[in-house]
C-alpha cells in the first residue's frame, strides 16, 4: 500500500475515534463517594415524593441497569452501588449521588418521546457519577467531613424549593458555589454519556434532543435541570459529532416497553412540581416550625465584633451580640429579637444577610437584576428605583442599591440596602443589610464595617 494512502487511513481512524474522557481531579477517596451518597439518598428517600408504582420502579431499573452495565472497564469502581428510583414529580428532572443512586422524575419520563431520551439524561447522569464530578467540585471546596456535606450535595443537585428544605442546615455556600456542576463537567458527562449509550445500544442524538425538550419546555423562568447542569455550548453540534465516531451495538429497537409505562402514567393522577411539594412540606411545619415570628425589639449593636467563617467560602466579621443562623445558600447575623419565621418563611427586622445565588445572565448587572426582580417578587411591598452605585464587597467590584419595604411582621416601614459581586465562578454573592427606616441611619456604620470584613477564601 502507498505510504499516502496509510496516512490517509491512520488520520481517518483519528478523526472517527470517540473522546477520551479523563476524570478531574480529586481529594476524595472512593469510598467517601460512597459515603456520601449513601447518606444523601436517605435523605433524599425521606425528603421526596418516591413512587411506589412496580410498572414504573421496574422500568427506570431496567433500563439503568442496562447503562450501567455499559460504562467502560476503566470508569468502574466495584464499591459503587448503582440504584434507580422514580419521583413523582412532573418536573422534567434526574439527578445522581456520589456512588451511584439515581433519582429520576416521572415528568422526565412523561416528556420523552422515545425510550433513548430518557436513557439519554440517565447516562449523563451515570457519567457524573462514574467521573465523580460531585466529589471533584467539592474538592474545590476543601476537605470536609462526609455527613457535613451530604445534605449539601442533594440540596445542589435536586435544586429549587426541595432542594432548599433538604439542604436547610448544611455548611453555607456548599451548594450554590461548589457542588453544581459547570460546563466543563457537564460537557464531559455529555460525551461519556453519549458513549454509555452507543454501547447499551441507544442512539446519542436521543440525548441532544431530549436537551432540547427541555428547552422548549422550560417556560419563562427556565428549566430546573438545566439551571443546574448548565449548557457548555453548542452541545448538539458535539454530541452529533460524537456520535458519528460511536458504533450502537445492539440496538435497542423495542419501544413497547417505553410506550406501556408512558400510557399507564397517563392513567395516574398528575403528580405535582417539585414548587408544590415545597410548599406542602413548608405549610406542614417542616420549615421555621420552632421558630417564633421576630418582634423587632432588639439590643443597639455591640461595639465588640466576632469573625466567622460560614461554609469556609468567606470571613466576616459582625456585632457580638448578633447570632449566626445557617442555612443552604445563605447565612444572616441578626441579634435576638430580629430573626424569627412566618408562615413558614424566615424574615429579620435587624440584620445582614450573605446568600449565594444563580447567575443565569453571567454578568453582575444581570444578575443583580433577577435578585432584586427575586426579592420584590416575595416581598409585595418591597420597592426601589432601580439605580445602582458602584462599591465594593470581599476587595472585588460590586453594585449598591437601597430599596424600601414594609415589615410583615411588624408592619414598620424598613429601609433595605443590597450589595452584589461575582465568585470566580459566576455565580452572585450578595448582602442584604435591613433595618427600619426610622433606625438605619443609626446602623449604616455597623453595616458598612461588616461589610468592609468581608474577605473570600479562594
Amino acid at each position: 500500500m502507498p505510504t499516502t494512502a496509510i496516512i490517509v487511513t491512520l488520520s481517518t481512524a483519528i478523526l472517527a475515534a470517540q473522546t477520551r474522557i479523563v476524570p478531574p481531579p480529586n481529594k476524595y477517596s472512593v469510598a467517601q463517594d460512597v459515603e456520601l451518597g449513601r447518606e444523601a439518598s436517605a435523605e433524599a428517600r425521606k425528603e421526596l415524593p418516591l413512587m411506589k408504582d412496580d410498572a414504573v420502579t421496574s422500568y427506570v431499573q431496567q433500563l439503568g441497569q442496562r447503562l450501567v452495565a455499559a460504562i467502560p472497564a476503566e470508569l468502574q469502581h466495584k464499591e459503587f452501588h448503582y440504584t434507580f428510583e422514580a419521583v413523582n414529580v412532573r418536573d422534567i428532572n434526574a439527578f445522581a449521588l456520589p456512588g451511584g443512586p439515581m433519582f429520576v422524575n416521572r415528568g422526565m419520563i412523561e416528556a420523552a418521546t422515545t425510550e433513548g431520551e430518557v436513557a439519554g439524561v440517565m447516562a449523563h447522569e451515570i457519567s457524573h457519577v462514574v467521573l465523580r464530578h460531585g466529589t471533584a467540585q467539592a474538592s474545590k471546596a476543601g476537605k470536609y467531613q462526609a455527613g457535613a456535606i451530604a445534605g449539601a450535595i442533594l440540596g445542589a443537585i435536586v435544586g429549587g424549593q426541595v432542594g432548599n428544605i433538604i439542604a436547610q442546615g448544611t455548611q453555607f455556600g456548599l451548594g450554590a458555589a461548589f457542588l453544581r456542576f459547570g460546563r466543563e463537567y457537564e460537557k464531559q458527562a455529555d460525551l461519556e454519556g453519549a458513549q454509555i449509550m452507543a454501547r447499551a445500544g441507544y442512539d446519542p442524538r436521543d440525548m441532544a434532543n431530549m436537551f432540547r425538550t427541555i428547552e422548549k419546555t422550560s417556560g419563562s423562568s427556565g428549566p430546573e435541570w438545566l439551571s443546574d447542569h448548565p449548557n457548555p455550548g453548542n452541545r448538539s453540534e458535539y454530541i452529533a459529532e460524537e456520535a458519528r465516531a460511536l458504533r450502537v451495538e445492539n440496538p435497542a429497537t423495542d419501544s413497547s416497553r417505553f410506550l406501556r409505562v408512558k400510557d399507564h402514567l397517563k392513567s395516574l393522577p398528575k403528580a405535582p412540581s417539585s414548587e408544590e411539594v415545597g410548599r406542602k412540606r413548608t405549610a406542614s411545619g417542616d420549615v421555621g416550625e420552632d421558630l417564633p415570628p421576630p418582634t423587632g425589639q432588639v439590643a443597639p449593636p455591640s461595639s465588640r465584633y466576632t469573625q466567622y467563617a460560614p461554609g469556609n467560602v468567606f470571613r466576616v466579621s459582625v456585632p457580638s451580640n448578633w447570632r449566626q443562623r445557617q442555612a443552604s445558600t445563605a447565612v444572616t447575623y441578626a441579634p435576638d429579637g430580629a430573626f424569627g419565621a412566618s408562615n413558614g418563611q424566615t424574615m429579620f427586622t435587624h440584620g445582614i444577610e450573605f446568600g449565594v445565588a444563580k447567575n443565569s445572565g453571567r454578568d453582575l448587572q444581570s444578575g443583580t437584576e433577577a435578585l432584586l426582580d427575586s426579592l420584590t417578587r416575595g416581598n409585595p411591598r418591597m420597592h426601589g428605583d432601580g439605580r445602582f452605585r458602584r462599591a465594593t464587597l470581599g476587595g472585588q467590584s460590586a453594585l449598591s442599591t437601597t430599596l424600601g419595604n414594609v415589615s410583615e411582621v411588624t408592619n414598620d416601614d424598613e429601609t433595605v440596602q443590597v450589595l452584589t459581586t461575582q465568585l470566580e465562578d459566576g455565580s452572585l454573592f450578595y448582602a442584604i443589610a435591613v433595618a427600619p427606616e426610622r433606625e438605619f441611619d443609626e446602623y449604616t456604620g455597623t453595616f458598612q464595617r461588616v461589610v468592609d470584613s468581608v474577605r473570600f477564601m479562594r
